[in-house]
């Protein structure tokens, strides 16, 4: 039978998934964020809990709708405005651990039923965002040898559970490529990027032209394929304790895939036109709101639509780069072996996102 889950960072391009996925599936599901979550599919009780006060949330650990929990869903993350620089910034690491403990020292304190933990990492484990990575990068290679709020967290889990002798929970580390999902004011999720370029693009008259610079393979994760070995992972006995990679299970690049992108959102594709969307896309915040109005959009605020996406846009469309990123390929193998196997298309992937934000009303139909 479904247990009790709790997602922390529900609001997030991951948790949103998780949300979504562990209420599908007939689970009990309690969301903390700050920000009341969306959910298409069903009930959950939503706790608003700030992860940098200790004292909120050993306060928000006794509540009721805790009761007789069984997994967390660890989903929460804290980035810097501007977004790359800080990955390497000793205070932002050191802010991502204190929201880890500050939440789990009294879950784990009120509630020793507590079963399984899933927290996510991704291909910054690897060194990605340094330097280039052995291909494909596997779960079984040597910790790579840099500052990381991974490592931070991972240490954390494990000295947690050793203090809990053999009674403790189990934990699970996700290290998902791209996350692609339908969440808004993410730090990481380029369809609202592409998005709100296409329907910048339409209005203005504009073919929607690439904006980057040289591309490299990647590799792409459904939010929704996420939420679903987070379901696996937190049932699964071949996943306590171990880590694995996630992908959709294909490889794309972004020239290939533009005009696919530019059918779906109806909107002429062009010659590349390089253009930074970290610092473009906050100057047409007027623009937005005009466009929103015309089409009846929710009235959503640019960047709050956009979170800090933008930023993360320019790095993965390699805007400014002389020459194409080393690809940073991950290997699955070993999710399969343990017996996942789902897997996603991911142009059909964007076709569904590109879908549910214009029937939500935060992106333009794209015939408008």
């Amino acid at each position: 039978m479904p247990g009790k889950v709790l997602v922390v960072g529900a609001t997030g391009v991951v948790g949103q998934a998780a949300l979504e996925t562990f209420v599908e599936q007939g689970w009990s599901v309690v969301a903390l964020s700050r920000r009341v979550p969306e959910c298409r599919s069903g009930h959950f009780v939503h706790l608003p809990i700030d992860l940098l006060d200790p004292q909120a949330c050993v306060d928000g650990m006794r509540h009721a709708a805790l009761v007789g929990l069984t997994h967390v869903v660890y989903a929460a993350l804290f980035e810097k405005p501007g977004l790359i620089a800080g990955w390497q910034e000793q205070d932002q690491m050191q802010t991502n651990l204190d929201m880890m403990r500050n939440l789990l020292e009294p879950l784990v304190a009120e509630h020793p039923q507590l079963q399984h933990i899933s927290v996510l990492q991704g291909t910054k484990a690897y060194g990605a965002h340094i330097h280039a990575i052995r291909i494909p990068a596997r779960e079984s290679g040597q910790r790579d040898n840099h500052k990381n709020f991974y490592w931070l967290q991972e240490d954390y889990l494990k000295e947690k559970q050793a203090s809990l002798g053999g009674a403790g929970f189990r934990w699970t580390i996700l290290r998902p490529q791209v996350v692609f999902g339908d969440a808004v004011g993410s730090a990481m999720n380029l369809v609202p990027v592409l998005g709100v370029y296409a329907a910048l693009c339409r209005d203005a008259k504009q073919s929607f032209g690439f904006p980057g610079g040289p591309d490299t393979l990647l590799e792409a994760v459904d939010a929704d394929l996420l939420g679903q070995v987070l379901v696996w992972a937190g049932t699964e006995e071949r996943a306590a304790n171990e880590v694995f990679n996630v992908t959709n299970g294909d490889l794309f690049r972004w020239h290939d895939l533009w005009p696919a992108l530019a059918d779906m959102l109806r909107v002429p594709v062009g010659p590349d036109r390089a253009c930074s969307m970290g610092q473009w896309l906050p100057t047409q915040a007027e623009r937005w709101d005009h466009i929103g109005a015309q089409q009846g959009l929710r009235p959503l605020k640019l960047l709050a639509l956009l979170g800090q996406s933008h930023f993360y846009a320019d790095a993965l469309f390699g805007y400014g780069q002389a020459v194409a990123a080393p690809p940073a390929l991950v290997s699955t193998i070993k999710l399969r072996q343990a017996g996942f196997h789902p897997c996603v298309d991911t142009q059909d992937m964007f076709a569904k996102l590109f879908a549910r934000f214009e029937e939500r009303r935060i992106l333009p139909a794209a015939q408008g």
